[in-house]
């Protein structure tokens, strides 16, 4: 075993060791997310198959095991290369957060030394964690990170009959889409998932924001719905009992949480109040089906607008962390939130193209971040 000398391990800690492990084929994997109470979807395998399979990421995943063979944590990690990002191991790339995964705190650090191990002395190559938490400050020497963005969480009570929608904004909101007839169900189809998708591309365009390909959405389809790890809702608009898509948002479902991640909607339909009803009827079905937690997700920087409206359901907010190894380099984020002059001009820009341009611009965009 590696000789680490930053770590003072007790004896039953030595007797631990990092493996290199398939997620896809290793049972021990899934079944230590699913009893970790701390477990997210986006430890599960069926997730890491996803973005292996829609972006071609090359797997790096380990877990540290005892002498027995049991599993004491587990670290995914996906190895990527961009033209301005470089050459990164990643906890996880196109995730919102993810990290190590372990019994204890002796166990993550054995993960994470193990991991910077992975990068140290290899010129130009990188370690990135994402976290919820600040747990990994000071766990291995030479790591560096801090805050990143907000996150809003929706704490959800046991009795269903105890939830209630927001303040008198949020609840004042949901009526109003009900008054003008919009009613929220799943899609049952993928040729409902591609209606969705144009949704989206019309709302990633509006806030400049690089849109996923239809590639990871429909291997998500395939991967994560038939195992209820994921749920797209529509907001339909009824008019003379004939329905019209008006928006949409896409959920992860895994543990306790419940996430939103992606919605679409047109902007001459804001009136209706899609995205309220949408996400109403998405923390009902949440509290309902016996999930602990909602998750809005983050907000960029300078967004007051978008924290606003997570807020107003009573959800709390939170920290997001980023760690690095040996620096942080975050050169698209930079480049998406920044406020200046050139900034402004591509925002323009981009919010004037055809649609098409902006998914051939944000495959090419993959190959450089």
């Amino acid at each position: 075993m590696t000789n680490y000398q930053s770590l003072d391990f007790a004896e039953s800690v030595s007797r631990l060791r990092v493996i290199e492990i398939n997620s896809q084929t290793d049972p021990r994997w899934e079944a230590f997310v699913s009893t970790s109470s701390r477990g997210l979807i986006y430890h599960h395998p069926a997730w890491l198959q996803v973005l292996q399979e829609a972006y071609g990421y090359r797997p790096a995943h380990i877990a540290c095991e005892d002498e027995n063979g049991q599993l004491r944590g587990i670290l995914p990690l996906f190895s990527t290369r961009g033209l301005l990002s470089g050459h990164r191991l990643s906890s996880l790339p196109r995730t919102p957060v993810a990290g190590p995964l372990a019994h204890n705190d002796e166990a993550m650090a054995f993960l994470m030394q193990a991991a910077v191990e992975r990068v140290r002395d290899k010129q130009g190559k990188q370690l990135q964690i994402k976290m919820l938490t600040n747990e990994l400050e000071g766990l291995v020497d030479s790591m560096v990170g801090g805050p990143w963005r907000a996150t809003y969480s929706l704490a959800l009570p046991e009795q269903p009959e105890l939830l209630h929608p927001g303040n008198s904004q949020a609840r004042r909101a949901v009526k109003k889409a009900a008054k003008l007839g919009v009613q929220v169900g799943p899609a049952e189809s993928e040729r409902e998932l591609r209606a969705w998708y144009e949704l989206y591309l019309d709302n990633m365009r509006r806030l400049v924001v690089p849109p996923r390909p239809y590639r990871f959405f429909e291997v998500a389809w395939r991967r994560l719905q038939p195992h209820s790890l994921m749920r797209l809702l529509l907001a339909k608009h009824y008019e003379a009992d004939i329905p019209r898509v008006v928006g949409g948002i896409l959920l992860f479902m895994f543990g306790q949480n419940v996430s939103y991640a992606f919605s679409g909607w047109k902007r001459e339909d804001q009136a209706l109040r899609p995205n309220d009803a949408l996400h109403w009827r998405a923390i009902q079905d949440a509290c309902a089906d016996g999930f602990r937690h909602y998750d809005f997700g983050e907000v960029p920087k300078n967004n007051s607008g978008l924290a606003e409206f997570k807020s107003k359901w009573g959800a709390e907010e939170k920290s997001l962390y980023r760690y690095y190894y040996p620096a942080a380099h975050e050169s698209e984020i930079d480049i998406l939130e920044s406020t200046g002059r050139m900034h402004k001009f591509a925002s323009a820009t981009w919010r004037r193209l055809p649609i098409k341009a902006t998914v051939l611009l944000s495959n090419l965009a993959h190959y450089f971040f």
